[in-house]
């Protein structure tokens, strides 16, 4: 590990304990809820696909009656010294509204990964912008002994073109499955393309992410835990695999 990656570590260590308790999720008479958090991560890995080392992954998100807005960023800590290209940095923006007890959420998204030093966030152009947009459909079984989610998502506009600059409608579909043993909590994942999706680095149907994560936490006092996580990821369309560790910084 790095001076750098010692030194943010640290600092975010610090922070977390000075700052809990000052900034909480909070519930108004309305009925709307605020979160904030952040991840703190040894690699960034996207459905299956490597995209940077150690990294901090800030989120915040409003919610209410069925309606959430949510932003969520990634930073890796080469920031200007990335030996290749420009470092890492991606903020997505996301809309979701679930449909009562159905199961059912429906999410526009707005991806954005050009990296630090790329600027032009504010170019929407068809063929000039760098973002993604993306529609998602997810249902939830409504089991409680069997809560297997499925997602579809595509990407629908934006920078998601062919050479001849029609969109490719890159489409990623994700089943999950959450389960716990003792007092840790699993998830499985598997995730696939359907189709041709030069996004994915495929030419048709593949499986792209297989993982399972499994997240506890640690107790530091009476009032205060920190969650961690560790998540083992492969990508048979790349023949790659990845071991990911964590932890989350949250009231």
């Amino acid at each position: 590990m790095n001076a750098i990656i010692k030194k943010a570590l640290a600092a975010v260590i610090t922070v977390s304990f000075c700052s809990f308790g000052m900034v909480k999720a909070q519930d108004d008479e309305s009925g709307a809820t605020f979160n904030v958090q952040g991840d703190l991560v040894s690699s960034y890995i996207w459905r299956g696909m490597y995209q940077t080392g150690a990294s901090f992954q800030p989120a915040f998100s409003f919610g209410i009656a069925g309606f959430s807005l949510t932003a969520w960023g990634s930073t890796d800590f080469d920031g200007y010294q990335a030996s290749e290209g420009l470092a890492n940095k991606e903020i997505d923006l996301t809309a979701a509204y679930t449909f009562g007890n159905s199961g059912l959420t429906l999410s526009v998204a707005d991806l954005w990964w050009a990296g630090q030093g790329a600027n032009k966030y504010f170019n929407f152009k068809s063929h000039e912008t760098a973002h993604h947009f993306e529609a998602g459909l997810a249902y939830t079984l409504p089991v409680e002994k069997f809560p297997l989610s499925v997602a579809w998502y595509t990407m629908f506009a934006g920078q998601d073109k062919d050479a001849e600059g029609g969109q490719n409608y890159s489409s990623y579909v994700e089943l999950n499955y959450p389960f716990s043993v003792k007092r840790v909590d699993l998830n499985v994942t598997c995730g696939l393309v359907p189709y041709k999706a030069p996004q994915y680095y495929t030419n048709g149907f593949a499986v792209t992410n297989v993982a399972l994560k499994g997240t506890t936490a640690i107790k530091v006092t009476d009032s205060f835990s920190l969650p961690i996580f560790a998540q083992a990821i492969w990508n048979p369309r790349l023949e790659d695999a990845h071991l990911v560790f964590g932890f989350t910084l949250k009231p």
